[in-house]
């Protein structure tokens, strides 16, 4: 059992609906010693890619991206929710489906701060259906940059998002992989990886 895993075991809840809760820790109270070694993790696995930025969405992916980003020495994009006065310019909107929150969102990145030359780095706290996933991926093609990689700190392994984005070709790498959640007992299980 990995460092991550230890601490869903301790400190997650399994919740009705295939929810796992980790609010304590991960994302909305933030565990920064743990996100240094998240950042490190990523870090490790995506040792000899070429990387320089790191791509997520508000808000729960922001802290996990920017201790990683530390590790990389690049700068953070996040995907914004809605559109404010500060956005000029054009910009890059996908649609993306929210498991959490049961709710459609149009995600946002402005133009300028993606191009053709950028190799970037995913980043997520979680990975259900794969849903934001694919909204982020489609924002990195459509301004020509290569998705250099995705970094997940919790995946649902018994939901679709992990095969199809693997499917897709993508080199993703999760740091715990839940296959199995009991919420009568609370037990986890984890993926051999």
């Amino acid at each position: 059992m990995n460092f991550l895993e230890e601490r869903i075991v301790k400190d997650g809840i399994v919740k009705e609906g295939n929810v796992l809760k980790v609010d304590s820790f991960l994302n909305h109270q933030m565990d920064i010693r743990l996100f240094d070694q998240i950042g490190e993790e990523f870090k490790k696995r995506f040792e000899g890619t070429p990387i320089n930025k790191i791509l997520t969405i508000e808000a729960s992916g922001i802290g996990i991206a920017c201790v990683a980003a530390r590790q990389f020495d690049v700068p953070v994009i996040f995907a914004k929710k809605s559109k404010s006065i500060n956005i000029e310019g054009e910009v890059y909107v996908a649609e993306v489906e929210s498991f959490t929150h049961k709710c459609k969102n149009q995600v946002i990145v402005s133009k300028k701060f993606l191009n053709p030359d950028d190799n970037v780095l995913i980043i997520d706290d979680f990975l259900a259906n794969g849903c934001a996933l694919q909204g982020l991926i489609s924002i990195v093609t459509s301004a020509g940059a290569n998705v250099a990689g995705i970094g997940i700190v919790i995946e649902k392994g018994f939901q679709t998002g992990g095969q199809i984005i693997r499917n897709l070709g993508y080199h993703l790498e999760s740091l715990a992989i839940v296959d199995g959640m009991d919420t009568a007992t609370g037990k986890i299980v984890f993926r051999e990886q």
